[in-house]
């Protein structure tokens, strides 16, 4: 054989060699486990939960560069790991903490999942992650807020969102802002349900306050999934509460709200600790008796053409507009899917690290965070939040801080 065919050949091969490591680097994907409520009296959340993910997919896997510096969205797939598309495995946790935990499992050990998201509720993140751990799984979280969840020493658990503490502060200073401007804030009731979230989310904003000098006055607490709230409506009637927080899920948001008109009690101010009451099925179903609710929130959709603009078009596509829990659990995807990408690499330890690397700015966000960067325990030590109203039942404004609302407070609750 001549030395031209043989370095001809030698040619060809190096050259298929090279398409084939291409084409293999352009079919390669990453696995990541999504943990949600798809069915049950939760299935709502988990529903716009997946829409959000499904929409960061499509930011990911296919290029965006009208996003800016958004980081994922200029190339397709992940340029660390060459191209690699992301796959999500979804898993329905039926709003059951032991079907969060064994759908957890399940992804690990048989989906060979790399990475892990979820679960909204707290008590089901709780049962989740224990098993993430475990495995030494990374977890990202980005709407649950127990402040325990990042209390358990836990080395592969990590929360983008803003937690019971920040948003206890939130409360109290706008609080102090509305009863300079002359607003009744002094008695204060909190209701809330009896799971982890509800629990932690009141024993929090109590100790908040009571390191402020403020008591709460009322602290009444239901059953999950209630069906009749008629007593607890009634004591709030009764002891005319200045401000009631409201710590609920969408079924029992919707419920109170119902209960509230059938005994025509409007109490001066309603805030809501986000949850059910920023799901849009709670618009639909009772925003129009239920204007003029403030909630605590970290999105908003931004000018027209803005990056949070487009991706919030992107994904009215599944729907609905956008609301904070959903925006919350997309940013928690975006910061999971940064660090496999800087990591390199599917080894859960080096994803583990790249997230511990984690550092990142203002203008490579799509929620309203001062950044993300983790602390030693896992949690976003830069997450933030604002106050919104809901002014015209069907979309939310916000109206604090004053430097950055759209609108001012109105006040009394408009109820109906």
């Amino acid at each position: 054989m001549g030395f031209k065919r043989v370095v001809g050949l030698l040619c060809a091969a190096s050259l298929s060699f090279v398409l084939a490591s291409a084409a293999s680097a352009q079919d390669k994907t990453v696995k990541i486990g999504a943990v949600f409520p798809l069915s049950g009296n939760a299935a709502s959340a988990g529903v716009h939960a997946k829409a959000a993910i499904e929409t960061a997919m499509d930011i990911i896997n296919n290029a965006h560069p009208e996003l800016g510096n958004f980081p994922l969205a200029k190339n397709a797939g992940l340029a660390g790991l060459g191209g690699a598309k992301v796959e999500v495995v979804f898993a329905d946790n039926q709003g059951s903490p032991a079907i969060g935990q064994n759908q957890t499992l399940r992804l690990i050990t048989e989906e060979k999942v790399v990475a892990l998201t979820g679960a909204y509720q707290s008590g089901i993140t709780l049962t989740a992650s224990a098993i993430a751990e475990k495995y030494g799984i990374p977890f990202v979280n980005g709407e649950s807020v127990a402040a325990n969840l990042t209390e358990r020493g836990f080395k592969w658990f990590f929360r983008t969102t803003p937690i019971a503490s920040d948003f206890a502060k939130v409360y109290f200073d706008f609080l102090t802002d509305m009863k300079t401007a002359g607003a009744k804030t002094d008695n204060i009731a909190l209701v809330h349900d009896t799971t982890e979230y509800g629990t932690s989310v009141a024993s929090v904003i109590t100790s908040a306050f009571k390191e402020k000098g403020v008591t709460i006055a009322e602290d009444i607490s239901y059953a999950f999934n209630a069906t009749d709230v008629q007593s607890q409506v009634l004591q709030l009637k009764e002891k005319k509460p200045d401000v009631v927080i409201m710590i609920a899920y969408t079924s029992d948001a919707i419920l109170y709200s119902k209960t509230m008109q059938a005994l025509d009690y409007k109490p001066p101010m309603i805030i809501a600790d986000d949850s059910g009451y920023s799901d849009p099925s709670f618009i639909k179903s009772v925003g129009k008796i239920t204007q003029g609710v403030f909630n605590r929130s970290s999105w908003n959709v931004g000018p027209p053409g803005s990056p949070t603009a487009i991706i919030a078009d992107m994904y009215k596509k599944s729907g609905d507009d956008m609301d904070d829990t959903a925006g919350r659990q997309m940013q928690a995807f975006f910061v999971l899917c940064d660090a496999i990408d800087r990591a390199g690499s599917t080894d859960p330890a080096k994803i583990q690290a790249a997230l511990k690397a984690t550092d990142l700015k203002p203008d490579q966000l799509m929620m309203g965070y001062k950044g993300i960067k983790f602390d030693e325990k896992g949690q976003n030590i830069l997450a933030s939040g604002v106050m919104i109203q809901l002014q015209d039942g069907e979309h939310y404004v916000s109206v604090w801080p004053k430097a950055t609302a759209e609108k001012a407070p109105v006040m009394p609750f408009k109820g109906w």
